[in-house]
């Protein structure tokens, strides 16, 4: 009976005793950015991307960093497709690129350690890197429609008002 429930201990956890890591690892990378803010508090970005190992390796467990932000990339399918996604305050996000830094299990437990023990996380290379592009935010016109009425009805009013007062004169 012991020996029974050792070996079901063993096939429980022989995924992660014989994990192997991605080799030469291939990113092909597809992103987008909610860019009109007109109405929204927060901007989103979201990435997703296919993963390709030199040695054939699949289903393996991604996290990704991103300006400080450790997120699980979501495994989309079968075939090494994954997602990250992640939102930002409109006023603390900025345009230009995003480096989203990948990592497996080891490298997301490095980089946790590096950040619970206030060391520099950039020492930890990762297993790849996607970039996202944020052109920029609209967050609407310089003057409101509204007040831009307001202030051409005042014009056309004081027109007028000006020309009937140089007639009756």
């Amino acid at each position: 009976m012991d020996t029974l429930i050792f070996m079901g201990i063993i096939f429980a956890f022989y995924p992660l005793i014989v994990a192997e890591t991605c080799q030469k690892p291939e990113v092909t990378a597809s992103a987008y950015v909610t860019e009109d803010a007109t109405i929204l508090t927060n901007v989103a970005f979201t990435t997703q991307f296919t993963l390709k190992c030199s040695n054939g390796v699949k289903d393996i467990s991604l996290y990704a960093e991103c300006e400080g932000k450790i997120l699980p990339a979501v495994r989309l399918s079968a075939d090494n497709k994954y997602q990250v996604s992640w939102t930002e305050d409109i006023k603390k996000a900025r345009s230009g690129d995003y480096n989203v830094k990948l990592y497996d299990e080891e490298g997301y437990a490095a980089i946790r350690k590096a950040y619970r023990n206030g060391e520099d996380p950039e020492s930890i290379k990762p297993l790849a890197v996607v970039m996202v592009n944020n052109p920029g935010i609209y967050q609407g016109p310089w003057i409101n429609s509204e007040l831009l009425a307001v202030f051409l009805a005042a014009l056309v009013s004081y027109a007028a008002f000006s020309a009937k007062s140089k007639l009756l004169a």
